[in-house]
């Protein structure tokens, strides 16, 4: 057990910032750094020979260092400002109304509600798409017809293997 004093001098060479401490005092963070060592890893690989390694690790997040906003993190006004300075008879007079316009209104689409909801809740800018990104190309063919591509593939690969020589019409896939 450490006295007083003793504890007093440790304290002080850990957040004296005039001299270098053995402690590495963790700056542009936000909280501890969490991440596991090599051993204390349960996600591994397989490494060849019946023996496992620990799996390749998670890329650290851009945004480590910086506070999150608050309009991501907590819910946004709904009503705008100064309805709460209404008197209690012009407070009922706008609900009676908000509630007839929401009656009149009520054909809307439940997901036309939902968007809207969510654009009100988060004010964040949507992502858009990189304009070099091009979606891949269908190959025009059904599950189906891909797998029995994919069967006469391997069949034809074990048929090398086995050294059975066939013709290459034999590997076509039949038209269904």
């Amino acid at each position: 057990m450490k006295t007083f004093r003793e504890f007093n001098l440790i304290c002080e060479a850990i957040y004296d910032r005039d001299k270098k401490s053995d402690v590495d005092l963790e700056v542009g963070k936000i909280g501890a750094d969490r991440k596991k060592s090599a051993p204390e890893r349960r996600r591994v690989k397989a490494a060849g020979g019946g023996k496992t390694q620990p799996a390749k690790d998670y890329k650290a997040r851009k945004d480590i260092g910086q506070q999150r906003q608050a309009s991501t993190r907590v819910q946004q006004p709904e009503k705008k400002r100064g309805t709460a300075s209404l008197s209690p008879r012009e407070q009922q007079r706008k609900a009676a109304q908000e509630r007839r316009a929401a009656k009149s209104g009520g054909k809307s689409n439940k997901k036309e509600l939902e968007k809207k909801a969510t654009a009100l809740l988060s004010k964040k800018a949507k992502k858009e798409v990189h304009p070099d990104y091009k979606p891949q190309k269908a190959s025009g063919l059904t599950n189906k017809e891909r797998r029995q591509i994919r069967r006469q593939g391997s069949k034809l690969v074990s048929h090398l293997r086995k050294g059975i020589e066939k013709s290459a019409s034999h590997y076509q896939p039949k038209k269904v």
